[in-house]
């Protein structure tokens, strides 16, 4: 086995690739401009190929695409020729990644492409290939060097590929106004779709899980309720029903070391006057930025005429996996 510097070595290759990326700022020019006009002027869809290592790279890009609102699929360019060149009409946009430009699968496709009518984009290393002779917009992407020490490794020539793919998705999204909301549209499985879509509506205590007592309830049934439900703490209202107050454990810690007579004592005497409130519509993540920020475990939720409807507990923001 060869002996070598692997730190000194490792550091080369991302020198070597981040070069690789800089260089593309240069080519950002009205060729690419151009390239994101069609894109966002297609009327059908996107449809990204590529072939070995830098279509794992299209595969990617297309990804992104379809999940930020521009609807893409991937064309595995030998398979395209095999049949799955069905899948692509005149209304559709075609961007082909390929470092040469010039494989045999490439010299079959192209033309055929031409025949169906519909636009072609170009990424790729080599300007002067077949595939910039077909393509209507040509994206140069190419590298002086791999970070394989043999040059044959796809390595700096599919980081290239990738920023530049992710140049062109970045764009679009922003052409398009794609907003958070859009985002979680497409997003709504796993801790991602939880923290864009989830609502305090959706997790909250109600019901006998929220305990809303009165004001001039004592302690002592105030504290049986709180035991009750498994709440850990109360919403206090006054007599129209409106939230005034909270009563937690931390309440009643502070107030049991110095008063005897506090179970006697009524609530409102002893409560956290003026808490913080939320309402139902408001996400899950914003609220649990609250309690974080003020650093409490309970936040009553309530309704435009400040009348309770549920508690949110830390507790139940754990349950639902965004802590």
């Amino acid at each position: 086995m060869k002996k070598i510097n692997i730190l000194k070595r490792g550091k080369e290759v991302l020198d070597i690739e981040a070069d690789a990326i800089k260089d593309l700022k240069s080519r950002i020019n009205n060729n690419f401009k151009l390239a994101v006009n069609l894109i966002l002027k297609t009327k059908g869809r996107t449809i990204v190929s590529g072939m070995g290592k830098t279509g794992i790279i299209a595969q990617k890009f297309s990804a992104t695409l379809a999940s930020t609102g521009t609807p893409s699929l991937f064309l595995h360019t030998a398979e395209a020729i095999h049949g799955d060149l069905g899948k692509v009409t005149a209304d559709d946009i075609v961007i082909i990644l390929s470092n040469s430009g010039s494989t045999d699968e490439m010299k079959k496709l192209l033309p055929l492409l031409k025949k169906i009518g519909c636009k072609v984009v170009a990424l790729t290393g080599n300007t002067k290939s077949i595939l910039s002779k077909y393509s209507d917009v040509v994206l140069d992407v190419s590298v002086k060097k791999e970070a394989c020490p043999l040059g044959l490794a796809p390595t700096a020539s599919t980081t290239a590929a990738l920023a530049m793919s992710d140049a062109l998705a970045v764009s679009l999204l922003e052409l398009k106004g794609f907003k958070e909301k859009d985002f979680a549209f497409f997003h709504p499985g796993g801790a991602l779709g939880r923290r864009l879509l989830l609502t305090v509506g959706d997790i909250m205590r109600t019901g006998k899980a929220n305990p809303i007592v009165k004001e001039d309830e004592k302690v002592s049934s105030v504290l049986l309720k709180i035991t009750q439900s498994r709440a850990g703490s109360a919403t206090v209202v006054d007599k129209s029903g409106r939230l005034t107050g909270i009563f937690t454990d931390g309440d009643l810690r502070r107030n049991f070391e110095i008063d005897n007579s506090l179970p006697q004592r009524k609530i409102k005497e002893v409560m956290t006057k003026g808490p913080t409130v939320i309402s139902e519509e408001m996400l899950a993540a914003e609220a649990m930025r609250i309690l974080q920020e003020k650093r409490i475990d309970e936040l009553p939720v309530v309704d435009k005429n400040k009348r309770p409807v549920g508690l949110l507990d830390v507790q139940d923001l754990l349950k639902a996996g965004l802590v």
